[in-house]
């Protein structure tokens, strides 16, 4: 399994669903996990970037409901209300979604 953070700089939130992915892919020995910097509004369009993070699993959004395409930090609802990265659990269901 591919698993893709999208992510700029600009915006730390990345970090927090790296740590998470990180975590998952320590205990799934068929992850593999790359990050991708997406650093321009024209690279963004290009790729299809909803925010900052994005995670793509095997190349699919799994979260990309209503999310839009540009280069801006991404929120997430998660359990727990709006929040920058997915939660461990959501993480979870969808790398076993994917």
């Amino acid at each position: 399994m591919e698993i893709t953070l999208q992510y700029f700089d600009g915006c730390p939130n990345w970090k927090v669903a790296e740590a998470g992915l990180m975590t998952l892919a320590a205990q799934r020995p068929d992850v593999v996990l790359t990050r991708q910097v997406v650093d321009t509004v024209e690279e963004a369009e290009r790729v299809g970037f909803h925010g900052s993070p994005t995670i793509l699993i095997n190349g699919a959004d799994m979260f990309a409901a209503g999310a839009t395409v540009g280069l801006a930090c991404r929120r997430y609802m998660t359990p727990e209300g709006a929040a920058g990265s997915p939660s461990i659990e959501q993480l979870r269901s969808a790398i076993g979604a994917g």
